[in-house]
């Protein structure tokens, strides 16, 4: 079950699963879990800078977050254990555009410690339904990389299809990198002239 509220923020609720905009009484939780699944994520994305884990930092992209949901051109969220709050992770829904597209980047992440739970399944089929029927969005893109098996099976799980590979499509670790590229297509919208 899918549920979504606003009320100065938005928020999706999943059976394990709250997602909303990040805020500043999160910076401990995120600067821990960012911390201890350091060595884990690096392997999937793009370098840090020196301030990345810094409170102004931190308190720039909550800023952000907010300006951006405002303005639908970014939508940038937290996931939060149902149970007991614990942050878990994020995703993003980057480049949103209207007019002939209706489309949106996808990109996302998880601790270490909540990988291979089905959390980020869960997430993700919960924020498609989100962009498709609040936004409007009904085309997702998103970009892996090729030994990403785990992400891959996510996508997969989320009705995302294979459309090809990016070329030197991001850089990771400091090396630009192939990506392979899926997207989740409304099934409302193939085919369709409106």
């Amino acid at each position: 079950m899918i549920t979504f509220r606003q009320k100065n923020k938005p928020l999706v609720v999943t059976d394990r699963l709250i997602i909303r905009l990040p805020s500043m009484d999160d910076y401990e939780a995120w600067l821990r879990l960012r911390r201890e699944s350091e060595s884990f994520l690096n392997h999937w994305e793009p370098k840090k800078e020196k301030e990345f884990y810094s409170k102004d930092s931190f308190q720039t992209r909550v800023r952000w977050a907010k300006r951006n949901f405002s303005s639908t051109k970014v939508l940038h969220l937290f996931l939060f254990l149902k149970v007991n709050h614990n942050l878990i992770g994020g995703l993003t829904l980057d480049n949103i555009r209207y007019g002939p597209f209706h489309s949106a980047s996808l990109g996302y992440w998880i601790g270490e410690g909540f990988s291979n739970n089905g959390f980020m399944t869960e997430g993700l089929r919960a924020i498609i339904h989100y962009a498709n029927k609040t936004l409007k969005v009904t085309r997702l893109e998103a970009a892996i990389l090729p030994n990403n098996n785990a992400s891959k099976r996510v996508l997969e799980k989320c009705e995302f299809k294979y459309e090809g590979v990016g070329q030197s499509y991001l850089q990771i670790n400091g090396r630009w990198r192939n990506h392979v590229l899926y997207a989740n297509v409304n099934k409302n919208r193939r085919g369709s002239a409106s």
